[in-house]
């Protein structure tokens, strides 16, 4: 299985980049999110990678953060979700978007995704909100990826490696850690961190647990 790719991006085509690693070209299929991350040709990039396998054709879809690489690994396995709505959901949300989206049980967010309808974005969000919080607590560990990876696979001084968003997603694991262990239940300590996070995207740790916990006070 390829996990990850290191190289430099040889050319562009529709949703796709041809990564040139030590000589060895991989098509890898991007979201068009990630598209417009990623640097110039011939510039370096490591992307996070998935392999799909079918009896005649073998693809490699790359993405920017492991958060982003599991989303579309849950999102494959909804009934009614190939590889290319993933990425359009993807595309359309971001990871956090993502997350959000789940969390909060809001299908219309999915549905915005082009080719996504209404009954396949209400069984996305059904079949995967109980996995919400665990995807949002990997932003507890650095998914970026580093320059040292790219120079090890090229050769030194790489140009910059593309990372993900800048975004407040090691904050959201954080107040989700936090909210697990004041005795709240995984699922809906992920709706309130999602809903805190889309009013404030910005906010460090202490504001989302702040904001997080107002949510979750009993009302009246």
């Amino acid at each position: 299985m390829i996990g990850k790719l290191s190289g430099r991006i040889d050319y562009r085509g529709a949703g796709h980049v041809l990564l040139d690693v030590r000589g060895v070209g991989y098509i890898v299929y991007v979201s068009d999110r990630t598209m417009a991350a990623l640097p110039g040709d011939g510039q370096a990039v490591a992307l996070y990678t998935e392999l799909l396998v079918r009896e005649d054709n073998l693809q490699l879809f790359g993405f920017t953060s492991l958060v982003e690489k599991e989303w579309h690994r849950l999102l494959m396995s909804v009934q009614g979700i190939g590889a290319k709505a993933s990425m359009a959901i993807l595309g359309t949300l971001g990871p956090d978007g993502v997350s959000r989206a789940i969390a909060l049980g809001d299908w219309n967010a999915v549905k915005a995704a082009p080719g996504v309808g209404p009954k396949i974005a209400q069984r996305v969000v059904n079949e995967l909100k109980d996995k919400a919080a665990t995807v949002m607590a990997m932003g507890t560990v650095p998914t970026s990826v580093v320059q040292g990876d790219v120079d090890e696979v090229i050769e030194p001084k790489a140009p910059a490696v593309a990372t993900a968003p800048a975004g407040n997603g090691g904050a959201q694991a954080e107040a989700l850690s936090a909210l697990q262990n004041l005795g709240y239940a995984p699922g809906e300590a992920a709706g309130a961190i999602a809903q805190a996070s889309g009013e404030a995207p910005d906010a460090d740790t202490s504001a989302l647990i702040r904001m997080a916990l107002k949510l979750l006070a009993p009302k009246g």
